[in-house]
């Protein structure tokens, strides 16, 4: 028993208390012996900072295990209050980052090992009722209503979550690529707005335009671009083919200079060794 509750203490580094960390004692399911120990703490960040993890709602968890997922956290949490949302990471976010709309088919990459998460409760009590779990005993990230699947039933489950319906799929990159054209509008309509506009020191950006610039281009338009970069591509590898007939024609004459001149040397070597010495 003394060996165990070494064990144990040796899970949660005491080093951390001291930095506003309470550890959050978790055990996989029922049969797990040993807990294994979450770091968490408020998460600090500036007032009015337009970033995912908002002050004073948002919850720092350090030592995450790798079976723990988003719906585990989630679950963990969500008997302290309603959250809102939970992201996870290799390592802690340094500076702001904007929040990101959720994809359900371009997913970052799982993280191997022990992670770092954000979880952003609705209401600023969620962060403190989840520290005062610290002073309950282990709590079961795998249970009955949330099991967490390990082994084949995981393997089937993400075997299942890979497979993409089409409709899906288009649908969500359409939505994507008309808010990508809407971005680009009004960034094109702000720079229209500013040219010709002096700035503070008095002077004026001068940009290339074509001859109708404010005109988007047909469909018709676009097939004569690609028509013509296709003809292009077609030339330049016609181009290549000769210059390599070229370049063999070349090496063949090269390679006949050299047995003439090799020739001509035998030649002139045997004149030099037939001639004789006649001074009368």
């Amino acid at each position: 028993m003394a060996a165990a509750a070494k064990r144990v203490a040796a899970v949660a580094p005491p080093g951390y208390a001291g930095k506003g960390y309470a550890a959050l004692a978790v055990k996989f399911g029922e049969r797990q012996r040993s807990p294994h120990y979450l770091l968490v703490k408020e998460h600090q960040v500036r007032e009015g900072a337009g970033t995912a993890h908002p002050a004073r709602r948002t919850l720092f968890v350090l030592n995450v295990p790798p079976y723990c997922s988003q719906g585990s956290l989630i679950s963990l949490f969500g008997r302290c209050g309603q959250v809102q949302a939970v992201h996870l990471g290799d390592k802690p976010e340094l500076g702001e980052k904007k929040e990101k709309t959720p994809s359900k088919f371009f997913t970052p990459k799982a993280v191997p090992g022990f992670q770092v998460a954000y979880v952003v409760f609705r209401k600023p009590s969620g962060v403190q009722a989840a520290k005062a779990l610290s002073q309950e005993g282990p709590l079961l990230i795998s249970t009955e209503s949330h099991p967490v699947k390990t082994g084949i039933s995981k393997w089937i489950a993400n075997y299942a979550a890979s497979v993409v319906d089409p409709e899906e799929l288009k649908a969500e990159v359409d939505d994507y690529m008309q808010a990508y054209d809407k971005k680009i509008a009004e960034e094109e309509a702000k720079a229209a707005e500013k040219e010709g506009v002096p700035d503070a020191e008095g002077w004026v950006k001068v940009t290339r335009k074509g001859r109708k610039p404010g005109l988007p281009r047909t469909e018709a338009a676009n097939l004569r671009v690609l028509e013509k970069e296709k003809q292009k591509r077609a030339r330049k590898e016609l181009l290549n083919f000769y210059a390599w007939q070229h370049r063999e024609t070349k090496r063949e004459h090269i390679a006949q200079l050299r047995k003439k001149f090799e020739e001509d040397k035998q030649r002139i070597a045997l004149m030099r060794a037939q001639r004789k010495f006649r001074p009368y």
